[in-house]
């Protein structure tokens, strides 16, 4: 069969950031509970391995941003503080139908999300992908050339900024958004 042959997947994943206050505590002991997880590719496959996580952040009396660059950096501008570094970018693991080096055809859901939680919306932006061109995602299906091994598989990360409202309430925020890969 001639002609280009698409394959539409869509993942839906979860943003998140921890605003942090500074109050007194007793110390205490406590548990966490972690997850074990695999990613299992095959031609024409797209997986969220996780989700993009902005970290623990504080807030001042001046709005800033936090950003997440696909490479996992971090860094904060304004009133925000980093705290720790439990940040990370979205992560996804893929393969595509052939092993050519064509490129993907990527796009997000929307071009801004609101992170809600206990204050005012922070709203994340400016979606990048460690991709060739590194141009941040919109809206519109566009050509990217994403790092493959032989066989096509890939793991792709996503970044993105967040705008911290001044003043910004403590508690945990959360926001879903799309990201949509056309294989070409």
């Amino acid at each position: 069969m001639r002609g280009a042959k698409f394959r539409n997947i869509c993942a839906r994943f979860a943003l998140a950031a921890a605003i942090w206050a500074a109050a007194g505590s007793a110390a205490r002991a406590e548990t966490e509970t972690m997850d074990a997880q695999a990613a299992v590719v095959t031609p024409g496959s797209f997986y969220k391995v996780r989700d993009l996580y902005f970290g623990v952040i504080g807030s001042s009396i001046l709005p800033g941003t936090v950003t997440v660059a696909p490479d996992g950096t971090r860094t904060a501008s304004g009133g925000v503080i980093l705290i720790g570094n439990s940040h990370h970018p979205a992560e996804f693991a893929g393969m595509k139908p052939t092993q050519a080096n064509r490129p993907v055809r990527m796009r997000v859901g929307t071009a801004t999300v609101l992170l809600t939680g206990p204050g005012l919306p922070m709203i994340a932006s400016l979606f990048r992908a460690n991709t060739n061109p590194g141009t941040a995602l919109t809206i519109l299906p566009r050509n990217y050339q994403v790092q493959q091994s032989s066989n096509g598989a890939f793991a792709l990360y996503v970044g993105a900024t967040l705008t911290v409202n001044a003043n910004q309430q403590p508690g945990t925020y959360t926001g879903t958004w799309t990201l949509t890969l056309d294989y070409q």
